[in-house]
């Protein structure tokens, strides 16, 4: 089974959400519906298929503003890591100066640790403890995808200079991707195009203490 991915960028930051879906299965799973007033463009991307679920992967602004308006309108259950609900359950406190979207809080039906197996679309998901960006991020791997959110990006990794943030965990999770993943799995970061995580081990400037040494 090859996974139908669509790859929507959203709101003021074009972080990517993803419509996720196994072909022989009526409905499908969103990953990090991110802004709020875009949940008219998943629902189109959905194609009139159900929503079996939403996966957060951490609790930033771009990646959980727009959880609860998908979640409403659709009626899916929300997973997302357990120590970062409170980004959703009380988003008042996300917005930056300048940036003024109205995000309205919600509950996850589904806390996660990240050691999780879902069963979701006809998908299964398996969760990843990848901490480093945000202490609590989670990853999403399905059929030799993996859904990495800001740890892992196309020539790039994500910010470690904030609070909460260790370049030191960030690449010790990526460490962890590598040795659990095999090279083709097709990475969809929450923002940019997409990448191949044996391209990213071998080309990204940021990895290069991952790749073997020559003698």
């Amino acid at each position: 089974m090859a996974l139908e991915v669509d790859q929507l960028p959203l709101g003021a930051y074009q972080s990517n959400c993803y419509v996720v879906r196994n072909p022989s299965a009526p409905e499908a799973v969103v990953v990090d519906p991110g802004w709020p007033g875009e949940s008219d463009q998943i629902r189109e991307a959905l194609a009139g298929a159900g929503c079996a679920g939403i996966l957060v992967t951490h609790g930033d602004l771009d990646h959980v503003a727009g959880v609860a308006e998908l979640a409403e309108a659709t009626g899916a259950p929300v997973y997302m890591p357990a120590s970062e609900r409170e980004a959703l359950e009380r988003p008042d406190g996300l917005l930056p100066p300048g940036i003024d979207v109205p995000i309205r809080a919600h509950v996850p039906e589904v806390p996660l640790r990240g050691d999780e197996r879902l069963e979701l679309a006809g998908i299964a998901f398996q969760t990843m403890q990848v901490p480093g960006h945000t202490g609590g991020h989670l990853a999403f791997a399905a059929d030799r995808c993996v859904f990495s959110g800001d740890v892992l990006f196309a020539g790039s990794v994500g910010r470690y200079d904030r609070p909460g943030a260790s370049w030191e965990a960030l690449l010790a999770s990526i460490r962890m991707l590598a040795a659990m993943l095999p090279p083709d799995t097709i990475v969809y970061p929450g923002h940019g195009p997409a990448t191949t995580l044996g391209h990213e081990l071998a080309t990204n400037p940021f990895l290069a203490e991952l790749r073997p040494t020559t003698s």
